[in-house]
């Protein structure tokens, strides 16, 4: 089975190409976050000239929706729902916030009942996601008061970027990996196909975790 994985979400964008019937392979391509936008589609036709694919040949397409960076957000599924009406290839739609949260769980023994996940979202805030035995629980932006109530009932505390880590110092015991990549989106992206979860190129959106103009408003976050 043939797979593309295209996470333009954080500070670095990627895709990958991967070939479940060919031992696993996965050819990784990354572009600084900046020039993601840019680069993605000509990047993107180049890799698959390069490992002799066709777009006709791509069975699935899992993009990273979100939350992060709004224009790596917009391009990355832009490319991922143009690409997947063109081809009639499945599209999967993956949380960066769940994916972060299953990165770190993988490896770990025994594997934690509830796991929080992360992630700066500017001005004091941040974006919060928790899973029970992968999953979720919900998501949310929050002050950093709200993150640390919701980190608190977590069992692991999972994060990838500064601003996190100087929020959490001193004050919750929290494990830092790095930003997981579109290569990094495999399993899980092979598991909602496995599943049937297979979302509609027309009706999905973007994971921004934004509140609405009278949220903001009326109360802050909580």
């Amino acid at each position: 089975m043939k797979l593309l994985l295209i996470n333009t979400c954080g500070a670095e964008g990627s895709f990958a190409l991967a070939d479940t019937a060919n031992a696993g392979e996965i050819q990784l391509v990354t572009m600084p976050g900046r020039s993601a936008s840019e680069r993605l589609v000509a990047e993107l036709r180049l890799a698959l000239a390069a490992a002799e694919w066709k777009v006709a040949e791509v069975e699935a397409i899992a993009v990273v929706t979100g939350p992060g960076s709004f224009t790596g957000v917009r391009v990355g599924l832009s490319v991922a729902k143009g690409l997947s009406e063109a081809s009639g290839a499945a599209l999967i739609a993956i949380s960066r916030l769940e994916l972060l949260a299953s990165v770190a769980s993988q490896s770990m023994v025994p594997k934690p009942n509830v796991v929080c996940a992360l992630l700066d979202a500017g001005r004091g805030e941040f974006y919060c996601g928790r899973y029970r035995d992968g999953d979720p629980l919900g998501e949310k932006l929050l002050s950093l008061d709200g993150a640390l109530v919701a980190a608190g009932e977590s069992d692991l505390i999972v994060f990838c970027e500064d601003a996190v880590e100087r929020a959490l110092a001193g004050i919750l015991p929290a494990t830092r990996i790095p930003e997981p990549n579109s290569a990094d989106a495999l399993q899980m992206a092979l598991l909602h196909f496995q599943q049937g979860e297979i979302a509609d190129s027309a009706t999905l959106d973007a994971n921004y975790l934004r509140r609405t103009d009278a949220e903001i408003f009326s109360s802050p976050p909580r």
